[in-house]
């Protein structure tokens, strides 16, 4: 069984797009090493990407061909400067050289050796082919697809939906919902004491914490970042960033100079219930901003829905319980990643084969099952409020304007917050005996319904508002 990790569901990486971004700067990453595995890469004269299905379709919203560069640079998407992105994008294009892995400088035309097919490929339809020419005169050439999350695989795995980066054994391994239940009734423990077991059988317990802390930390200033930051967002939309203006009205006059600072400062505010939901949707707008800036996101499951988690984890923290820490913290993000990897076995992560429901719809899920553990829900309950976040999600496409992770995108994260905290409310207040729509039963349900869905609303800028709306307009 396919046993993914918490580090697997929420990776720190660099916007707009976990599947058009993150993926290729991943496989481009992947392609290098395996030429040093093959001990051909010295021997690279010239590289072609040729780009497929949806990463031809929305790559350059999504900038997939700034992100399989910044690859094939060998720069690694969590530790890059963000503002050095630009001018090392700005030096291949005005030299022609990329100086591939970071020390091998080949010729390279930005604008012709980057080739966007939108043909199909049958395995997936986030297909990327790297073609070298050798100095002996032999081509070689590999495939890859992004499938979501972050997540790259090659076409001899089998299944789309199935694919397996890593291959591990858990203590509780876990493919649906109905066995994660099995484990924790059998070892009377919550979901979070499940998902630490397996975690402590890949690595030691200061190691997840410090991995934990790292990604509280990076959505925590991403947060800031987006509610500190004026201005329009670029890809040529005209969209005004919004999340600086509510903060603005929101935070009254306090001072505070770090993120940490500033999340204790909202504690000390007095909200009433209907900020509450403008300091929720402030959060989740704020990080979704930074990640169409291509700014440094938590992949959560995906960077289009990157904002959910954060933004319901903070409302957690300032609102529900002031004494929350880093225990809180864990626990939510244990069980928000559990969750995802039950999705992500049994039906899809990505906007490209499932339309938003597998974006917005699944991370609001695990965030409303994370907030539900958080607020004493049993195990039956918090499955219950991922049900319901989904129920409410279930045929959610994608048709970005332009191709971009702006409109919709960016509002339909804090829709799927403010529906993940009325979904753990409601579950909190549900008997799991009268429960009519189990957990699995909605996975498999979202997994038919993407299938039969058009192509169209899957990530192609081809239906929806993509059509409806012309970019004169905007």
């Amino acid at each position: 069984m396919e046993c993914i990790s918490v580090f697997d569901m929420l990776k720190i990486g660099v916007g707009p797009s976990s599947s058009h971004t993150l993926g290729p700067w991943r496989a481009a990453e992947r392609w290098i090493g395996e030429l040093k595995e093959q001990e051909v890469f010295d021997d690279v004269q010239q590289v072609s990407v040729f780009l497929f299905g949806s990463l031809s379709l929305t790559g350059k919203g999504h900038a997939t061909d700034i992100a399989v560069v910044m690859g094939l640079l060998g720069t690694d998407p969590v530790t890059v400067p963000i503002d050095s992105i630009d001018g090392a994008i700005e030096n291949v294009k005005s030299s022609s050289i990329l100086n591939l892995g970071g020390t091998h400088p080949i010729a390279f035309d930005f604008k012709n050796d980057i080739v966007f097919k939108k043909e199909f490929l049958p395995f997936h339809s986030n297909g990327i082919r790297f073609n070298a020419q050798l100095t002996n005169g032999k081509s070689i050439s590999e495939t890859y697809y992004s499938i979501g999350g972050g997540f790259v695989v090659k076409e001899e795995l089998t299944h789309s939906k199935e694919n397996k980066e890593t291959f591990k054994t858990f203590p509780h391994p876990v493919k649906t919902g109905q066995e994660l239940l099995q484990y924790c009734q059998e070892h009377q423990k919550a979901i979070s004491e499940i998902v630490w077991e397996n975690e402590l059988s890949l690595r030691p317990a200061n190691e997840i914490d410090k991995g934990l802390q790292r990604i509280w930390d990076t959505m925590l200033e991403c947060m800031y970042t987006g509610c500190h930051t004026e201005g329009k967002l670029p890809g040529g939309l005209n969209v005004k960033r919004r999340a600086f203006e509510i903060h603005q009205k929101l935070k009254g006059n306090v001072s505070y100079s770090t993120p940490q600072e500033w999340l204790e400062s909202i504690r000390d505010t007095e909200v009433r219930f209907r900020q509450i939901i403008k300091w929720v949707s402030c959060f989740a707008l704020s990080v979704n901003e930074v990640n169409a800036s291509l700014g440094r996101v938590v992949t959560a499951p995906t960077n289009g829905s990157a904002g959910v988690i954060p933004a319901v984890l903070m409302y957690y923290m300032v609102i529900e319980n002031h004494d929350a820490d880093f225990d809180d913290v864990r626990q939510f993000l244990l069980v928000a990643s559990e969750v995802g990897s039950i999705f992500k076995k049994g039906a899809t992560i990505s906007a490209a084969m499932g339309g938003c429901q597998a974006e917005i719809g699944v991370s609001s899920a695990m965030a409303a099952a994370g907030l539900t553990e958080l607020m004493g829900g049993t195990p039956e309950q918090v499955l219950i409020a991922a049900e319901i976040a989904m129920e409410h999600h279930l045929g959610l496409t994608c048709d970005p304007i332009g191709g971009l992770v702006q409109v919709p995108c960016i509002e339909r994260n804090a829709m799927g917050a403010i529906k993940a905290i009325n979904a753990a409310e409601l579950a909190l207040d549900t008997d799991p005996n009268e429960v009519k729509v189990p957990l699995d039963k909605v996975v498999n349900t979202m997994w038919e319904t993407a299938k039969d869905m058009s192509s169209k609303y899957k990530e192609t800028s081809e239906g929806g508002l993509a059509v409806g709306v012309f970019l004169s307009d905007c």
